[in-house]
Parts: structure tokens; C-alpha cells; sequence
């Protein structure tokens, strides 16, 4: 709608709001009589405190691009939920027991350091239902009840395999798979959103790399509800083609499988980073929060992915596979890696770049979606 002169003034002279902060890092530090949790903010960030009866809670107003720490001293595990405004999250620390707040404040930037929030938990048990600020954490104001969050519509985040520097695999007839994984998950956005029924984001919505350890823990900083991650695979064997759907196991369903989760997952090699390293943590955190429901909600998911595909769609023999893809290791996300079919064989690199079949695969996710989340399916997080 055009503007007047007037307008278009008031416009230029509103006031610009400061992008959301950041955390870069997160970690746990055991002090003996004190456990120091540190965030790591590309600015300074409100924050509230929560107490809970299995730990506490910090609200702030901030977006996580980090992974999360694994258990240390007092924190048994960290987890990420949405938080009760839009632009805040909420950082979950389990406890191994009652605990106290003895400092939650942001130090400002220093040393070469950016702005950390820092907060010491120890051993006892503080005022129950407090809300705390950052002025109130060391006087422990009387209790003031917390506000409910408002029903929300589920979230379903999309992962576009590959990505950036990482192309993926390459068609036959030429194009990356980075190219048609994000442009199948844009069709999804756009067939999900429509229906009114659904929240949805894309973990990139460009040409750019994230690293795969990454890629989980943003689903779980917008509070998904449900993880879908596309790929489109390549194999020697120029006559393979049909998709296959994924869930995480510990031990690969066949030789096929492990071989192709250990390809993925050595993606981010290719630009320096180490998962050995993080595979422990990542074993940790999924020893902790015991993902048994998730598992079983991702394997509901996948069944009904197959039962819904259209007929045109051609699938693998056994199409429903488990597999140790690190896109998958979110503890308490149901997630599946859909592997939509094999660039390698003409007919389905064609059709992975086709609008119509994009249309049809997409529908097909999008029937499996309605049906996991109406009638005996699980209800979205809160």
C-alpha cells in the first residue's frame, strides 16, 4: 500500500529495533560448592529466572546457536524450549537435587571476552514459584505466579540436507543436491503454512552451510514439534532408485544404512570440524533425557509418511530404515531423514527437479503431518 509524505516521515524517524542476541556458547563448570552455568551473548540480553521443581529455569530473550553442554556438577541436563514471548527461548536445567540461585547477571564485554550471562547454582532448596530478575536473584522476592503460555500451533522444522560449501550429491544430468533439498523444502513451507494449521522453519532458507551437529540443536531451540530433514542420496548402482525414510538407531538397520549415515555424518570433516568429539556429549545427552519416546513418535511419523506417499512415488525395498544420522540425534524431537530418492538413476533426478513432483512429495509429507497430529497422534509440545 503506498505511503503519504507523512507516513513515509514516521517511518524513517521509528526507531530501529536491535536484532534478537545470540548465544554463541554454553557450558557448565563443576566448582565443587557451586555449579557456574555461562552463556556466551552477542549482546546483553533480559533475562528471568524460574524455579522448578526439578531445577531451573532461564528465560531470556535471545536466539541459541550453539550445542548444549553436557552434565556437570549439579545439572544433569539442558535442554531448550520456547520460551513465553515471541523472541525468547527457555533453557532447562534438570538437577540432581533441590538447588539455589546464588548469582544470574550479565557481565558486560572484557578482556577480550563478549558479554557472558553467568549464573551459580548450589544446594538447597530456594522460595518455590519465584520469578526472578536480574535485580531480584540475590533477595529472593516473595512468589509471583507465572504467566501461561498461550496454546500454540505445533512447529515442524525442515532441514535442507547439505548446503554452502557442501554440495551434496550430483544428478546425473547435473544439479547439486543442496539446490533440490532446499527447494523441496520450501514447497513443504509453502503447503504446511497454507493450511493454517502448522508453524513452520526452515533450518537455512539460503545457499549457506550449517554444520550437521548444528542442525538438530536448531530445531530445538524453535521448539519443534516434529523434525524433517531431506535429502536425495547418489550410489555406483545406476539402476537403485525409490525413497527411503530414516530414524535414528544406535545400530544401523543393514550394511546399506550404516555405510550412508557414516557418509553424511563425515560432511562436516569437510570444513574442519571433529565429531568424535562431539559424539560423546551427544551420547550423553541422549542417555539423559531418554529419547525412547521420541524414537517411538519418529518411527510413528515414518510409517505414516509410507502409508500416505502418493502412488506415483516410487519407494525403496524395506523403505523404512533406522540409521545413526547426526541430523537425527535431537533426545527429545521426533525426527526423521527422509532419503526422497537416488540422483544416480536418471528417472528420479528428473523428478527430484520437477515442480509438479516436488508438489506431489510435498503433499504426501503433508498428509503424513495432518495424521500425526489429529485423531490418537501425540499433541505438540507446550
Amino acid at each position: 500500500m503506498a505511503q503519504t509524505p507523512v507516513q513515509t516521515a514516521s517511518v524513517a524517524s521509528a526507531r530501529v529495533m536491535p536484532e534478537p542476541a545470540r548465544i554463541g556458547a554454553a557450558r557448565l563448570g563443576d566448582h565443587g560448592d557451586k555449579t557456574r552455568f555461562v552463556l556466551e551473548l552477542s549482546r546483553d540480553a533480559p533475562f528471568s529466572i524460574l524455579p522448578d521443581a526439578n531445577g531451573v529455569v532461564v528465560e531470556m530473550e535471545a536466539a541459541l546457536d550453539a550445542a548444549l553442554p553436557a552434565a556437570k556438577g549439579l545439572v544433569r541436563a539442558v535442554a531448550v524450549r520456547p520460551g513465553m514471548k515471541a523472541g525468547h527461548l527457555r533453557l532447562v536445567l534438570s538437577t540432581t537435587g533441590p538447588v539455589r540461585v546464588l548469582l544470574a547477571e550479565v557481565i558486560p564485554p572484557r578482556d577480550g571476552m563478549p558479554p557472558r550471562f553467568v549464573m551459580d547454582l548450589a544446594a538447597g532448596r530456594a522460595g518455590r514459584g519465584a520469578v526472578l530478575t536480574p535485580a531480584s536473584v540475590s533477595t529472593m522476592n516473595p512468589p509471583v505466579p507465572a504467566e501461561k503460555p498461550k496454546p500454540t500451533l505445533p512447529m515442524i522444522v525442515i532441514d535442507p540436507g547439505h548446503g554452502g560449501q557442501d554440495p551434496g550429491a550430483i544428478a546425473v544430468g547435473g544439479g547439486y543436491e543442496k539446490d533440490i533439498t532446499l527447494a523441496m523444502a520450501k514447497e513443504l513451507r509453502r503447503q504446511l503454512l497454507a493450511t493454517g494449521r502448522y508453524r513452520v522453519a526452515l533450518t537455512r532458507d539460503s545457499d549457506t552451510y550449517i554444520p550437521l551437529r548444528d542442525r538438530p540443536g536448531i530445531a530445538r531451540a524453535k521448539g519443534a514439534d516434529l523434525f524433517i530433514s531431506l535429502h536425495a542420496d547418489s550410489i555406483t548402482s545406476k539402476q537403485v532408485r525409490g525413497l527411503s525414510v530414516y530414524t535414528l538407531s544406535d545400530k544401523a538397520s543393514d550394511r546399506e544404512a550404516e555405510m550412508l549415515a557414516q557418509r553424511e555424518n563425515q560432511s562436516d570433516a569437510i570444513v574442519g570440524l571433529d565429531l568424535s568429539v562431539q559424539s560423546a556429549d551427544i551420547a550423553s545427552i541422549l542417555i539423559g533425557m531418554s529419547q525412547r519416546d521420541a524414537l517411538n513418535r519418529s518411527r510413528r511419523f515414518a510409517s505414516l509418511l509410507l502409508k500416505n506417499l502418493d502412488p506415483k512415488i516410487a519407494v525403496l525395498p524395506g523403505p523404512m530404515r533406522s540409521a545413526g544420522f547426526a541430523v537425527l540425534t535431537a533426545p527429545d524431537v521426533p525426527a526423521v531423514l527422509v532419503e526422497m530418492g537416488y540422483l544416480s538413476h536418471s528417472q528420479d533426478a528428473k523428478l527430484l527437479g520437477s515442480d509438479a513432483h516436488r508438489k506431489r512429495m510435498a503433499g504426501s509429507l503433508l498428509r503424513a503431518v495432518d495424521g500425526y497430529f489429529t485423531g490418537n497422534a501425540v499433541p505438540p509440545r507446550s
